[in-house]
């Protein structure tokens, strides 16, 4: 479990392309201070379990279906990303509750002079997002700003562009995203009492496939 209240800015020190995965090593001097294999920490808002440590570095393998369904897949050495380790169960709650499973990606499109940042949206995911709702773009947690079918906006403070990979996108890149769960839970509980109605919604995402974060708009 995660907030997406970010605790570093990683960097990706080595990928090893595999047949049906991919190994990345990360490069993460605070989150590794107490990792140990098995530990899970989100790259990007992507639940990932660490299988090895070295020094200020850990490594972690990314199955097809990760690699398939977020941006993990376009990382190359070199580039920033998102570190949070999993919650502690005596920590603060200081963003949302996130599982670090992507539920799809978005585009970022553009960035106003004060700060509105807009995204893509994709279609299946819009019915979850609503304003002043919660969402983890790339594993930040944010207060949504403003939606429509094809697009959303979040506020974005100085702190979390200077701290994030969210102050480093250009326009067409991908990001991956994860909706709130509550959303999910009450329309799976919700469409069984409506007749006619069937939703197919098996809570999926991708984990194994969010500090800064949580600006309000």
């Amino acid at each position: 479990m995660f907030t997406g209240i970010v605790e570093e800015l990683g960097e990706i020190a080595r990928v090893e392309e595999m047949p049906n995965s991919a190994r990345l090593t990360v490069r993460g001097p605070l989150v590794t201070g107490d990792a140990g294999h098995g530990d899970s920490i989100a790259v990007n808002g992507v639940c990932l379990t660490v299988v090895e440590v070295s020094g200020d570095e850990f490594t972690v393998e990314v199955v097809h279906e990760t690699l398939q369904r977020s941006s993990l897949a376009k990382l190359d050495v070199g580039r920033p990303v998102n570190l949070e380790r999993a919650v502690r169960a005596d920590g603060r709650l200081g963003g949302h509750i996130m599982q670090g499973h992507v539920d799809g990606t978005g585009v970022f499109l553009s960035r106003e002079p004060e700060g509105l940042t807009h995204f893509a949206l994709p279609p299946d995911l819009a019915r979850y997002v609503v304003e002043k709702g919660s969402i983890a773009i790339d594993g930040v947690s944010l207060t949504v700003a403003s939606v429509s079918r094809e697009e959303f906006g979040v506020a974005l403070i100085p702190t979390t562009l200077e701290l994030t990979t969210l102050g480093r996108v250009e326009p067409g890149d991908p990001v991956n995203l994860e909706v709130d769960v509550l959303a999910k839970y009450v329309e799976k509980l919700a469409t069984a009492h409506l007749p006619g109605v069937s939703v197919d919604n098996g809570l999926g995402g991708v984990g194994g496939v969010g500090g800064v974060g949580k600006e309000e708009a």
